[in-house]
């Protein structure tokens, strides 16, 4: 048991970090006043603050010997909270490091969205070289990692820029044929639920006509529209076309940059859902197959087959979609590196526009994390094997890293990537992802973000039971009137 003597007001953030190197019930939290035996392991950190300045002190004894000990200081330029606990964080990773022998890939960042931080330092003039520097040096990141956010950034920095007062939508269909077993989305069986289908669609009509009007009224334009769920394509066919032709066209769509319906799992596209959609001005779409393998199709909770993904991946083609994404997961339970190596090459001669490659997460609210002892967790060397791999493929495929986020109890500690082909990046993803663009949620289990001029941000939560949105739908849309909305042009991006 290693023991963390370190004030309570840093422990939230030092957690994160300290998980990575060593397992939750072999590290504790004490203060001056619990002790730990003479040969327990102890990481003490020990902050002073005099004026201005910090002294930031972290010292481990291993074996009643010091094994790390280094005294930093702050000055002035550590004003922000944020940025101290930044440097407290560089110290207990270098302690952790040498006592583990463990080099994460990603460093001390635990938050979701490193990419913003290369923006940032892009914004105040920093030349690249530098960039990389202060990631492999300071933020402890690998070669790899450094080179990966960086080529991020580069490459979706110009999507960043739009004119003033302008907004994305998404839109959620909650709605799917079966659950898999890695989902924490708010998600509803169509066979159990799917009677409640045109009153969802009610309500969301509802939703819709409000924000449309208050558009209209407060001259805000709509960039981007993302329709996902759930699987939107879960729906049958007339209350499919209901959604498409009556309505999202209450929406002032004419300054649309991209409009994406996830249509998701290929046994709910059928050639007339993809009909509806091509006549609607869908113009990019997703079919995920996650896996190519079948044995872990079924394992998951997916009724398809690979041979069905193949199968409307060409009827997609044929009715003339030509920016098609296609998502997968790394590390999904008791697949090899093989196995996964085996999904991307069957997913490269289908050549699709884009790939969104996940690395497998156990989210808390999944029956996957229910139940972990039931499966085979992928080991820590196949997962970063098969992510090497996918940035292998999609370069010789001439497609780019466009948009990248990490998550909670991420596998290997990595990271999720989007690539893309020139010209066939996700708008909306990143958007979303470097929050430079407020994004108003529309249905079930929906999170508004505004993004305000000063880059604050404001959340909007619509509720996540199907019944219970039908029923407060006036509530839903208070919740949005009652706000302050003030969508203008974050960071100097407007064009």
């Amino acid at each position: 048991m290693i023991f963390i003597k370190l004030d309570q007001e840093y422990r939230v953030e030092a957690f994160e970090l300290i998980k990575l190197f060593v397992q939750e019930n072999e590290f504790c939290f004490s203060d001056n006043s619990t002790g730990s035996h003479l040969t327990d392991p102890v990481l003490s950190c020990c902050i002073n603050k005099e004026q201005q300045n910090y002294t930031i002190t972290v010292n481990l004894n291993v074996n009643r010997k010091s094994l790390y000990n280094k005294t930093m200081s702050t000055d002035a330029n550590y004003k922000q909270p944020k940025e101290f606990k930044m440097l407290l964080k560089v110290l207990i990773y270098e302690a952790l490091s040498i006592y583990t022998g463990k080099n994460l890939p990603w460093g001390i960042l635990t938050g979701i969205r490193p990419v913003k931080i290369v923006h940032s330092l892009m914004d105040k003039g920093i030349s690249i070289d530098e960039i990389n520097n202060k990631l492999r040096k300071y933020y402890k990141l690998s070669d790899k990692k450094a080179a990966l956010v960086i080529d991020v950034a580069i490459n979706n920095r110009s999507f960043l820029k739009k004119g003033k007062n302008f907004i994305s939508l998404y839109i959620g269909i909650p709605f799917c044929i079966s659950r898999c077993l890695y989902c924490s989305f708010s998600s509803f069986s169509s066979e159990r639920y799917g009677y409640l289908v045109p009153d969802y669609l009610s309500a969301l009509k509802k939703e819709i006509e409000w924000i449309a009007q208050w558009a209209k009224n407060q001259d805000i334009k709509i960039d981007t529209v993302y329709i996902g769920g759930g699987t939107p394509t879960a729906v049958s066919d007339d209350d499919f076309n209901r959604l498409l032709n009556d309505i999202v066209p209450c929406l002032p769509l004419n300054n649309l940059r991209e409009y994406t319906v996830e249509a998701g799992r290929p046994d709910t596209i059928s050639r007339e859902k993809l009909r509806t959609m091509k006549n609607a001005g869908i113009g990019r779409i997703s079919i995920n197959p996650q896996t190519m393998k079948n044995e872990t199709l079924r394992l998951i909770g997916r009724n398809h087959t690979p041979e069905q993904i193949v199968q409307t991946f060409y009827m997609a083609r044929e009715e003339n979609f030509h920016n098609i994404n296609m998502d997968l997961i790394a590390g999904l339970p008791g697949e090899s590196p093989c196995d996964f190596y085996n999904t991307i090459e069957k997913v490269r001669l289908l050549d699709p526009e884009s790939i969104t490659v996940h690395t497998m997460a156990v989210k808390r609210a999944s029956r996957l994390y229910e139940n972990k002892q039931g499966f085979n967790i992928t080991g820590d060397e196949e997962v970063l094997e098969m992510i090497e791999a996918a940035m292998s493929i999609t370069r010789d495929m001439k497609m780019k890293p466009y948009y990248l986020y990490r998550q909670k109890n991420i596998l290997a500690n990595l990271e999720n990537v989007g690539y893309a082909k020139t010209g066939f990046e996700g708008i909306y993803n990143i958007l979303m992802m470097e929050e430079v663009q407020s994004i108003v949620a529309l249905g079930v289990g929906g999170v508004t973000k505004i993004i305000h001029s000063d880059n604050s941000i404001q959340r909007i939560f619509n509720v996540k039971n199907v019944e219970q949105y039908i029923q407060r739908i006036d509530e839903m849309i208070k919740r949005k009137e009652k706000v302050v909305w003030d969508v203008g042009t974050p960071n100097d991006m407007s064009t």
